[in-house]
């Protein structure tokens, strides 16, 4: 891509540090509008053994957020809860891209994989 720079890359940490972070691949079921934002949408994701709501900020980085709804995606699904706007989200989106400043993408796995299954 023109005018993209790679950054540098980030303090090493021990590899056991990897091992605390439970990335899993997700279907992503359904996209709701957040209406009380202008960046969030509310993801229902299925993980095989349960659903989660993922709030996102994704209304800014795509014309149409539903154009998701039934890919997988990866996910880190250890995260703490976090309440934004009086909605609980259960899992982080693992995208591409936003750190860079450039439109994020989903990680997706090449073909599909059963919801749930883990990375790493």
């Amino acid at each position: 891509m023109e005018g993209f720079k790679v950054a540098k890359v980030k303090p090493t940490i021990p590899a056991n540090m990897l091992q605390k972070i439970d990335m899993r691949i997700g279907t992503i079921e359904r996209v709701d509008d957040v209406i009380e934002s202008d960046k969030l949408v509310k993801l229902t994701v299925n993980f095989g053994d349960a659903k989660r709501i993922v709030l996102v900020g994704m209304k800014k980085e795509r014309s149409d957020p539903r154009e998701v709804e039934g890919k997988q995606a990866l996910f880190v699904v250890n995260v703490e809860p976090r309440r934004m706007l009086g909605h609980v989200s259960e899992a982080m989106l693992f995208d591409i891209g936003y750190e860079d400043g450039i439109t994020p993408v989903l990680a997706v796995p090449e073909k599909p994989v059963p919801d749930g299954s883990r990375a790493g």
